[in-house]
């Protein structure tokens, strides 16, 4: 049986897989829009959060404090690998009971954090390197729910950046997303 998190992860994943599966290797030094870090950083990141999120799925204990290179050979399909895992992890209604221990927040908005980081870094991939990107539109009104509810927090923890202003009332669900968390929709390696 799958669950609501479950089935926008499932809609998520295959996005976010082909944006990784897009990055050359002479693209890995590339900016991203994630100041700090470069496109070999936030895949490492990327990959860290997938398993992570697998461990916090079962309230297993994550291991944020290693931060191993994932890019050796294979790396792709590997990461194809551990974002099944992750969508199966979160399909079983049980990963959505209660309150998560590792992260002291109710088990569905842990879920729905790991779809925002999927969500939110496929796109940073993508722009950082020349990738068209379109997140899964299911997903869009539930991030961008849980990034209004979790803003004044993630910025206080330095993991969101301050919201970037919109111009217009008709921007796009994901630009407005994008925003919120403190990106500039409009980011390019060159600007």
């Amino acid at each position: 049986m799958a669950t609501k998190t479950g089935d926008l992860l499932a809609a998520a994943a295959p996005r976010a897989v082909a944006v990784v599966r897009g990055v050359s290797d002479d693209q890995l030094d590339l900016p991203t829009p994630c100041s700090d870090y470069a496109v070999r950083d936030l895949l490492n990141h990327l990959y860290d959060v997938v398993v992570n999120f697998q461990a916090l799925a079962g309230r297993g204990q994550p291991e944020w404090a290693e931060k191993p290179d994932h890019l050796a050979e294979g790396w792709r399909d590997r990461f194809e690998a551990e974002t099944a895992k992750l969508v199966e992890a979160w399909s079983d209604p049980a990963a959505l009971e209660g309150v998560s221990p590792g992260m002291g927040l109710p088990q569905e908005t842990v879920g729905t954090m790991v779809l925002l980081d999927l969500t939110v870094h496929a796109w940073d991939l993508a722009v950082a390197t020349g990738q068209p990107f379109r997140p899964a539109p299911e997903a869009l009104p539930p991030l961008y729910a849980l990034t209004e509810q979790m803003g004044p927090m993630a910025r206080k923890q330095g993991v969101f950046g301050e919201p970037v202003g919109t111009s217009s009332s008709d921007v796009p669900e994901i630009d407005r997303l994008l925003a919120l968390t403190g990106r500039d929709p409009g980011w390019s390696a060159g600007a």
